[in-house]
């Protein structure tokens, strides 16, 4: 049996290393183009197959070009975390067991390993005490848990008007008033169409220069409402790291019986830091959370957290049920219960292993190493004439105009990204291009960050 896997898994490990501990000095973004790579990959379908060992070589070495070292310490896109080596290691273990642990006789270890994983996430998040149970999904991404929260919060809300929305569906059912930000995510919106609650039909509360959402125009809004109604608010704006007033927002909701939803993809992980936990302040009088492991906690994808206070409806909405499937009593839950996906890895498993491999102190102290390392970067930036930084830099998210100029920033952008040093992205924020940068790596040092702001202006000082 074990001439199936070694030396094949061995040889893996070793390319896998070298990968990993190359990703300090290896170039951030593409080095070749489509058609390239298409030509390098693209093999005739064998009827045979192929030695497995073969396989591999060749792939890694054939898609070398095109790996983008998206977890290195200078990619500065998209909000993309690292992956601390805990959690790699317990990723590696969790594709090793194969298991799909959507009922506890699949894996009781599974099962016990993701109800602690939960637990620790409640109490890092601060939604512990209130006397309320939380219930905790994992999920592919933010996305997903936007989705299910929100799920969560449709069963709700039409279970108080008597009706089963999972039984009956939309169709005469009452209108849920859905209520968001004017600088909410398009994950949300994402969510909304495929619960059919409609992406168009949302009513926008406007946004300070900031992007946080005010919270007087909220209560105004919520005043002139009848029925159900869902608010959705953020923590941290992904462009400007901003946070919604969630104390204000929350009285209102309460005063309302709406159901507050927070999607907190990267910001809801300030609450585990002593220094940046303020920003949070009240966050945990929702009904509803989203988070992304792979964010700041540092985890491989895919990794997205699901939490609500009402445990009944996040069962409800997404529970399924058949003659031949083997549920425990209560005294051990079914992740599945919890998540769309039946089929699914325990993702629970790499965020158990980071969060042990990190303790309280070590993942504070991430998050605020890679909030400095932002506001030296905006720091830097900003010194230079003509460099303009657009946004308040509360945690780990910059954005900076160049030359006052649409084409002069994507110009910039465009030289940084050539350049390979770095990478980041475009945004447009009130109307006006700039580049957006996100610190979010464990790995990213002040050497990292100073490197990368000489690239950056280094393609500025280039320009005619």
């Amino acid at each position: 049996m074990s001439d199936r896997y070694d030396p094949l898994l061995r040889r893996t490990a070793e390319l896998a290393l070298e990968y990993l501990n190359s990703l300090g000095e290896r170039p951030v973004g593409p080095a070749v183009d489509h058609a390239e790579l298409r030509a390098a990959l693209d093999r005739p379908l064998t009827d045979r197959g192929e030695d497995p060992l073969a396989v591999i070589e060749q792939l890694i070495g054939d898609a070398d070009p095109g790996i983008v070292a998206c977890v290195g310490p200078r990619y500065f896109g998209f909000v993309h975390g690292g992956s601390l080596p805990a959690s790699v290691a317990a990723d590696w273990l969790v594709t090793t067991w194969d298991i799909a642990c959507s009922m506890y006789v699949c894996s009781p270890a599974m099962a016990v390993i993701e109800e602690i994983a939960a637990g620790w996430l409640t109490e890092l998040f601060g939604l512990s005490g209130r006397n309320r149970e939380i219930s905790t999904g994992f999920t592919t991404g933010c996305n997903m848990a936007n989705f299910t929260g929100l799920a969560a919060a449709r069963h709700a809300l039409l279970a108080r008007a008597n009706w089963d929305v999972e039984a009956q569906g939309l169709f005469g059912a009452p209108e849920i008033n859905v209520v968001v930000g004017a600088e909410a995510h398009g994950s949300i919106f994402a969510a909304l169409q495929m619960l059919g609650l409609g992406r168009e039909r949302v009513i926008r509360i406007d946004a300070d220069d900031q992007g946080r959402m005010r919270a007087d125009a909220l209560k105004t809004t919520l005043a002139s409402l009848s029925g159900p109604t869902i608010v959705i608010t953020q923590a941290g704006n992904v462009n400007s790291g901003a946070f919604d007033p969630f104390i204000p927002i929350a009285d209102a909701c309460q005063a309302h019986d709406a159901w507050l939803h927070v999607d907190g993809a990267f910001g809801l992980w300030a609450a585990a830091s002593p220094a940046y936990r303020h920003l949070v302040a009240g966050v945990e009088h929702a009904d509803s959370w989203a988070a992304d492991g792979h964010k700041w906690l540092n985890v491989p994808y895919d990794s997205g957290i699901v939490m609500t206070a009402n445990p009944e409806a996040h069962r409800a909405a997404m529970t399924i049920s058949g003659s031949y499937l083997v549920k425990d009593d209560d005294s051990a839950r079914d992740r599945g219960d919890w998540v769309v996906e039946s089929s699914r890895r325990p993702r629970g498993v790499p965020i158990y292993a980071a969060i042990r491999s990190l303790g309280r102190e070590g993942l504070a102290a991430m998050i605020e190493r890679c909030c400095e390392h932002a506001s030296h970067m905006a720091q830097r930036l900003g010194a230079v004439p003509g460099v303009e930084i657009l946004n308040d830099v509360v945690i780990n998210q910059v954005m900076a105009r160049f030359g006052d100029d649409d084409a002069a920033t994507r110009a910039v952008i465009a030289a940084a990204q050539a350049d390979g040093t770095c990478w980041m992205g475009e945004t447009t924020w009130h109307g006006k291009v700039a580049m957006r940068l996100s610190v979010s790596n464990w790995s990213t040092t002040s050497d990292d960050i100073d490197r990368s702001v000489d690239a950056i202006l280094a393609g500025w000082e280039e320009l005619p």
